[in-house]
């Protein structure tokens, strides 16, 4: 039997893009060729028809807030520096949904930019309101 991996991390081949365009500062998503479904967190087919041909494009960056939550203790040492910290589920203009980290203080429903931190070496996405971008 082998062991676990010590820390969740995604399939860097499969995620390089997303990663890449954390890094440059932009939200990228994959939209299926057949059917047009976007998508987010990296797949190898389509989540609705299934089919493989998907393709990478760059999000807006604007989004609506649809669930919000308060971390207060941290599930990582890499997250501890940041706790208590708000997390938010996003729905982008684009139709796809994704979690980030969020500003203090915002609202389900509220409008939201996507802007970018780093955090021990790793690109974080956090959504703060848009009328504050």
């Amino acid at each position: 039997m082998t062991n676990p991996p010590s820390s969740i991390h995604p399939v860097p081949a499969l995620t390089q893009p997303y990663e890449e365009g954390l890094q440059a500062g932009v939200v990228r998503y994959q939209v299926c060729n057949c059917c047009g479904q976007a998508q987010t967190l990296a797949r190898y087919a389509c989540f609705a028809c299934q089919a493989t041909t998907l393709q990478w494009q760059d999000a807006c960056g604007l989004g609506t807030v649809r669930a919000v939550t308060e971390v207060i203790r941290a599930p990582s040492e890499e997250f501890k520096a940041l706790a208590p910290y708000t997390l938010v589920l996003v729905e982008l203009q684009e139709g796809f949904r994704l979690m980030a980290h969020g500003q203090a203080g915002v609202r389900i429903g509220q409008r939201v930019q996507c802007t970018f931190f780093t955090l021990a070496g790793r690109t974080l996405l956090q959504c703060i309101a848009h009328d504050s971008a």
